[in-house]
Formats: structure tokens, sequence, C-alpha cells
């Protein structure tokens, strides 16, 4: 049972449901955001396919949820795996595999849940030790998590001397008491930890099927088994696939959708084509198409919590780049106008970003947000930004940079990356932006190896706390390979952990501290922009639920209602 000594933690997860709620009533407006399809729905009245046709702008790199780590594979591994805890419709946490809330010890350091009564797609129970199991697959140093151990170490007890070598993946404090019972030790109070636990890293694994599979496990549809409301289908490792309704899901019932049918495709132009000629049911608009549909009934914005920036690696290839210069960094975080950026280049509902936590996405014990804690910072000023780069340029002995920028290769990245280029060239004198646009999965190879010298990055937060943003960039953390190290930072960062985590207010000061830190002092990145969204969707699809963290999106509740309802 939670303790009343505890109280801080229950009144801060109380807070951040609410907020959550409110998110949930913020994004109505997207609750029709695609569909057509194959099936009898209640709702309808009459017989309605339930098939939904959707666009993804990237291929899945891994559903493997120990390797997962970009948008599109925690997206559907959201949909065909599922967690202790779920995000639900209304945007707030809810138990999933757990059948109802943990019991939380007094010090709120253990907790001890109870696993429904649940089976995977091939017929075999989910138990507590499918959790055990794949929480120690993710953090065993030979599996090269991105996640396991950053998400988990000076979390769960043991994980860090797990990492360090000094412990074996046994000791994890994850424990199955018996099938339904899971028992989780804690290093110290972590308030987001319930959040977590419906993160892709956290979702449990059968041991039996996996260790059967070997290396094929999560190579391709067959290659894996499923507890979610979904399974998925004609996916061959590569390219397009399929969602089918898991008729083995605990809560089967609940989902209406027969198949999800996802083709990838990178040019919006041909998007929007699709969706005009019915083949399609939700499209993301370019600004071009944005302003051209101004008007159209169908047509929704969404503004979301994740942040874009450009990463300044100062190390590559074993050697300073221009951007170990911090003159040089400061120069170019304020060399392009993020508000044209935004309204005009994006114009799809986007925010000029000058900080790295996104505004409305966490409030404090009395409601108040993070971003009134903390400023902004790296502000737009040509006159500022020349000075600084004079100054650079001065101390690295030339008059002039040529720069590689890293991006995307779908047509809206390259429309960005363009005007970056433009941009920074037109208010750097003697800079010149070499761009290099390649596929997510190259892109991400590319980061995991520090070969980029800046690349046009971002991030959506995997649980509702500032530390999902702040703690990327400590020393050593899997998503800093930038070589970006400052001792002052990372004992902020862990001061948030250890000295304040009974402190909520206390903590947010600190994050704000640390964030000006990171982007005033060091210009470690350079923030763009908060993402938003306009989208055009079939108004007959109702149903879906936006995220305000972890997955993008979850399909569980959709359904396609008749024409006239």
């Amino acid at each position: 049972m939670k303790k009343n000594n505890f109280m801080w933690l229950i009144s801060l997860i109380l807070v951040l449901s609410v907020f959550l709620a409110a998110c949930g009533d913020k994004k109505e407006s997207a609750d029709t955001a695609a569909g057509a399809g194959k099936r009898t729905t209640e709702e309808s009245g009459k017989d309605v396919p339930q098939v939904l046709n959707l666009i993804e702008v990237a291929e899945i790199a891994s559903v493997d949820s120990a390797i997962a780590e970009d948008a599109v594979s925690t997206k559907v591994l959201n949909n065909v795996i599922e967690g202790l805890y779920r995000v639900n419709k209304e945007g707030l946490l809810a138990p999933a595999m757990a059948e109802a809330e943990p019991e939380i010890s007094e010090d709120g350091m253990t907790y001890t849940f109870k696993i429904r009564d649940a089976q995977w797609s091939n017929g075999t129970p989910v138990t507590a030790h499918d959790f055990v199991y794949a929480w120690q697959r993710a953090i065993d140093p030979d599996m090269a998590s991105p996640y396991g151990p950053y998400l988990m170490a000076g979390m769960v007890k043991n994980a860090t001397e797990i990492g360090e070598g000094k412990a074996k993946v046994t000791d994890l404090g994850i424990k199955a008491v018996d099938d339904k019972t899971l028992v989780v030790e804690l290093e110290r109070p972590v308030a987001y930890f319930l959040s977590l636990t419906s993160f892709a890293t956290f979702l449990p694994l059968n041991e039996e099927f996996v260790t059967a599979q070997g290396d094929k496990y999560a190579t391709n549809s067959d290659a894996m088994i499923y507890n979610g409301p979904f399974s998925l289908s004609e996916w061959d490792g590569t390219g397009n696939w399929k969602y089918a309704k898991n008729d083995t899901y605990w809560e089967a019932d609940s989902v209406k959708l027969d198949e999800i049918i996802v083709d990838v495709i990178k040019e919006t132009s041909t998007a929007v084509k699709l969706y005009e000629s019915g083949e399609k049911d939700r499209v993301k608009l370019s600004a071009e198409y944005a302003m051209q549909y101004a008007d159209d009934p169908n047509l929704i914005s969404e503004v979301e919590t994740a942040v874009y920036f450009f990463k300044m690696n100062q190390l590559r290839d074993g050697k300073p780049t221009p951007l170990a210069n911090a003159d040089i960094r400061k120069a170019i975080a304020r060399a392009f106008n993020k508000e044209e950026l935004a309204d005009a280049v994006l114009a799809n509902g986007a925010k000029a970003a000058n900080f790295l936590v996104a505004n409305d996405f966490v409030l404090d014990e009395n409601g108040k947000d993070f971003r009134e804690y903390s400023e902004d910072f790296t502000v737009y000023d040509v006159k500022e930004a020349q000075a600084f780069w004079k100054k650079g340029l001065k101390a690295l002995g030339t008059d002039k940079l040529t720069i590689e920028l890293l991006g995307g290769d779908t047509e809206d990245s390259k429309k960005q990356q363009e005007w970056f280029k433009s941009e920074l060239e037109r208010n750097l004198p003697g800079l010149k932006i070499k761009l290099k646009e390649v596929p997510s999965a190259v892109r991400l190879e590319l980061d995991d190896n520090s070969d980029y010298d800046i690349e046009a990055s971002a991030w959506g937060p995997d649980f509702q706390d500032p530390i999902s943003f702040m703690e990327l960039f400590v020393t050593g953390s899997p998503h800093n390979k930038m070589g970006y190290s400052n001792p002052a930072y990372d004992e902020l960062i862990e001061s948030t952990k250890t000295t304040y985590a009974n402190d909520p207010i206390k903590r947010f000061e600190v994050f704000a501290e640390a964030e000006k830190i990171l982007l005033e002092d060091d210009a470690a990145i350079a923030p763009t922009y908060q993402r938003g969204g306009m989208f055009l969707r079939n108004p007959a699809v109702k149903g879906i639920a936006i995220n305000p963290f972890g997955s993008d999106f979850s399909y569980k509740w959709m359904y396609i209602e008749a024409a006239g309802k």
C-alpha cells in the first residue's frame, strides 16, 4: 500500500494524471485521425469495413524491444506488445498487464505487481517471468541496448553495477515471486517509474520463444509473438507492413479494427494523392499543402511534446571538430530564424524552440508548467551570432569552414535542410554547409558511431518528467555521442535523482539551471522547434489516442463509423 510519508509522490502522480487528462482533451480534435476498412462494428449499426490505411515516412528500424529507439519502431511495439501499464485513450496511465495498481512500499522503492490473466498470440500465458527476462536482457551489456542501461542505471536496483561488470544480470532488482507476482526494487523513489513501464524497453518477452528464434528474433513478423491489441503481419524486415487484430489479446472485445495497412511514403505529394483518392486515411502535410488545404474541414492541427534540435558533434573519428569550439557552436545556435522556420517553412503548427524541455509537457505539484521555471536561450540574433563566429574562426586560425549537416531523406526533411543551409551560410560568412540526407536507419547508425558534424535530431519524451529530456546529455549517455561533457551539468542532473528526489519544486529549479548550462553557456545543442502537425484525416475514423509521451499513437480503440453518424 502507498504510505502516508510517501504522499509527496502520490500528490505528484495525481497532478501528472490531471495534466495527462488535459492533454487528452486538448487533442480531442485528432480523434478522427485515420481510416477505411472490413468488419461489422456496433457503433455503426451496419456493416462497415474495419481496415485502416496509414502512411509512415520511415521504415521500421527494429521491433526488438531491447534495441528499438526510433519513433516508428516504438509506435509499432506499443500497438503489438503490452507492458505493465499503457497510456489509455484519455491520455492517462492505466494498468495493462498489471491487473491493478501495484503495492508500493513505505519508502517508495519496492513495487509489487499482480499480472493479469493474458496470453501471447501463440497461446502461451503472459507471466511475471516474461518481464524479468525482458528487463535482464535489456540491461545485459552483451545486448548493447541503447535504452536499457540508460533508463535503468541509478533507478532499478543493481542496474549500475551490472553495467560496470560488478554484478550479474540476474542481480537486477526484478523478481518473479510466482507466475502472477512481480516485484521490482528501485535504488531511489522515482515519481515517473510507472510511466516508464509503458515504454518499449520495459515490455515483456517470452524467453522460450525468443531463445528458440535465436538471431532471427524480431527480424520479420513471423519471428515474433504478441500480447497487445494487434499482431504485426506481412513484414519481411524491410518496407511496408500490416497489423492484424490479435484475437488472443486480453481485451480483444475493445479492438474493432480487423487490419491496419501501413505503407512507407516519403513524398508529401504522393501521400496527398493517395489520401484524395481514398487509398489512405491520414496524411501529414508540408507547409505548401497545409496552406492549400487551410479551409478543408478535415484538416486538424496538433502541437506535440517532441522537440527538434541540432546535435553538434565535438569529436569525430577521434579528432576534435570545429564544433569543439564553443564560440562556433554559439554562433550556429543563434544564426537561423526559428520563428520563420516554424511559421513559414514548416507552417504546420510547430513552434519556435529556444529550449529543450517542451512547453505544455509537465507541471509541478502546484500546476505550474516547467517552462515557467526556465528561460529562452540562444534566441535568434544575427549580430551576436556573427560576433561569436568571428571569435571562433580566429581561434581556429581560419576564415572559412565546411560543416556537414546530417538529416533525413524525406521530402519535408530535405526542404528544412535546404533552408538551414541557406540561412546559416547567409548569416555566417565563410561557412559552407554540406548536406548529407539519408534514411532514418542510416542516420541512427551514423549517430551511434558519432559519424557526423551537425545532426538534425529530435526527442519525444519517454515518460513525463523533465529528466526525460535533460538526462540525454549527461556524460556517458548513449544519446550523447557528440563529445560533450560538463561535470557541473552532470552533478545537477544527478542531484535531481538523489539530493532533491523528494523535493519536486527544487528539482524543477535545478533542471532549469542545468538547461541554461546546456543551451546558453555551452551551446552543446541548438534547439530548432517544438513539433506540430497539420493532417488531413478521414472523418469516419474515430478513437485514435495520441500519447503525450512514449509512443506517438495507440490504435487500440479506433473504429470506422458509418456515413452520416
